[in-house]
């Protein structure tokens, strides 16, 4: 049988590579601490299981669902922007549901971009934002991220550069994997970048909610004219402990919002109904469980960042995600992210994602989830001790 044409263009998954050497240490009886992948380790807030509970005891609510998602929880999306933004979305024609933001942002590439379409990427950058661009067959282009860049200048002169002209932008912050957070000003700068150069525009606020040290994410949405050009993705999975739910939204852009729904309308029928009926227990009532969560992610922060830095290895605090994105240590700089992981995965018994797993740009980095306890992320420092 022929190879197929779209699964060649996909490059291999750097991560399955750590994946298979922390199954083979576990078989052999390691005590791995996974800090890879971002997979959140707390439970699900009471209230939003009751609620599925009830609901699911519910014949009615077995039936197929609303593709764009049902319209009392497209309300509560509103709502929560309303509230925590002071932005009017409309329900019916500025909002849709999607089976998380994966999901969400990958169809809305698909729905938007087509063969050679030039797609602008921050890298490194979480994966899907890339592999969305190639999956649609766009031409994915790549813009820097660190701080030592003006990330403005270098989309600039990649706009200058590049024929036939950007049709998207893809960008998230706080950032995945580089923590990396924007003020309000710089959404005022994309917004009138993209009306220039009449970019599309997709900002995904996956980690609006987790947040540090009395820092607020603003939201794209914000800025007068965001509507114009771009459209923004929220997923519950983070701040309300809801991962395996698979439930996230859009809002913004009419004309892309009704791209995404016609495409899910061939796609799929919706999340089943009952998660849909606890996520709006989730955005309209459990506000004080968000607070507690981002309290845990911020207390492991610390503790991981202080024990590092107590065995020499220096890494600043971020102001939001439930990451640390740190810089290989000078000892092991000739290594690349991927050998470095090695390392730790083998003598500190600790797994990490690394850097080059997000991009070229980030293999002088590896990623840490914050999404073990205290206690093993205190074991974890003391194995990585062992090392230095």
């Amino acid at each position: 049988m022929e190879e197929f044409q779209r699964i060649k263009r996909l490059p291999p998954y750097v991560f399955k590579i750590v994946d298979e050497l922390k199954l083979e240490a576990r078989r052999r009886g390691d005590d791995i601490i996974d800090l890879g992948m971002g997979n959140p380790d707390l439970a699900t807030p009471k209230p939003i299981i009751d609620k599925l509970t009830e609901a699911v005891s519910n014949p009615r609510n077995h039936r197929y669902s609303a593709s764009k998602g049902i319209y009392k929880l497209r309300l509560a999306i509103t709502d929560w922007y309303k509230r925590n933004y002071n932005v009017d979305i409309d329900p019916e024609s500025e909002a849709i549901v999607t089976i998380g933001a994966k999901e969400g942002l990958s169809h809305m590439v698909l729905a938007t971009i087509g063969p050679g379409d030039v797609v602008f990427v921050p890298n490194p950058t979480y994966p899907i934002h890339s592999y969305s661009v190639v999956i649609a067959g766009g031409d994915l282009r790549s813009i820097p991220v660190n701080e030592n860049r003006d990330f403005f200048e270098d989309l600039l002169i990649a706009t200058k550069q590049t024929w036939p002209q950007p049709k998207m932008l893809i960008i998230s912050f706080p950032h995945n994997p580089t923590t990396a957070v924007v003020d309000i000003e710089f959404f005022k700068k994309i917004v009138d970048f993209a009306r220039e150069h009449r970019i599309m525009v997709i900002h995904d606020l996956a980690y609006a909610d987790l947040v540090f040290d009395g820092y607020k994410a603003p939201s794209f949405m914000e800025i007068p004219g965001a509507k114009d050009v771009g459209v923004e993705f929220f997923s519950l999975s983070k701040s309300y402990n809801m991962p395996g739910w698979r439930v996230g939204f859009a809002v913004g852009n009419k004309k892309m919002i009704g791209a995404l729904t016609r495409i899910k309308s061939y796609l799929d029928y919706g999340v089943f109904q009952p998660i849909q009926i606890a996520s709006i227990m989730a955005l309209n009532n459990c506000h004080d469980y968000v607070k507690e969560i981002t309290e845990t992610y911020r207390s492991r922060r610390d503790v991981l960042i202080d024990g590092l830095c107590r065995i020499g290895w220096n890494i600043e605090k971020p102001k939001g995600t439930m990451f640390v994105w740190a810089k290989i240590p000078d000892e092991f700089k000739k290594m690349d992210s991927l050998e470095f992981s090695k390392l730790l995965l083998k003598e500190a018994k600790v797994a990490v994602s690394p850097g080059v797993g997000f991009g070229e740009y980030g293999d002088d980095h590896i990623r840490f989830a914050l999404v073990e306890n205290e206690h093993r992320t205190r074991q974890a420092v003391r194995g990585i001790r062992n090392i230095f």
